[in-house]
């Protein structure tokens, strides 16, 4: 039973981490958007989106315990890196240093869960 009670742990611990970067992704891609350096930003907006957009299936496949939940938790652990990697190169901004530190705990956590599962 212990280990049910863990793996369940772990597995709300990462759709939090999904929902938590989907936010922060969400709010960073809003904010260079509204900003004057749309042109500059666009490769960090580009990531933010894939990002945030993988994190919602990520946490939609591990809430309904998805045969394919442990691939796209490793696909969304690529997402969560190659973003927190991009927006790391702005961490002057607010936003995105806020967004790159999300991307590294969702990223580390779907990793965990990808292994975990596999």
């Amino acid at each position: 039973m212990a280990i049910t009670q863990s793996r369940n742990s772990q597995l709300e611990a990462c759709i939090e981490a999904c929902l938590q970067c989907l936010r922060d992704c969400e709010n960073c891609t809003t904010t260079c958007l509204n900003s004057d350096l749309v042109q500059i930003m666009a490769t960090c907006i580009k990531t933010c989106i894939d990002c945030a957009d993988l994190c919602t299936l990520c946490a939609r496949f591990m809430s309904r315990n998805s045969d394919f939940q442990a691939q796209l938790c490793g696909i969304c652990a690529d997402a969560c890196g190659r973003c927190a990697t991009e927006c790391s190169k702005h961490d002057h901004h607010e936003h995105c240093r806020r967004c790159a530190e999300s991307c590294r705990r969702c990223a580390e956590s779907c990793r965990q869960m990808s292994m975990a599962m596999a």
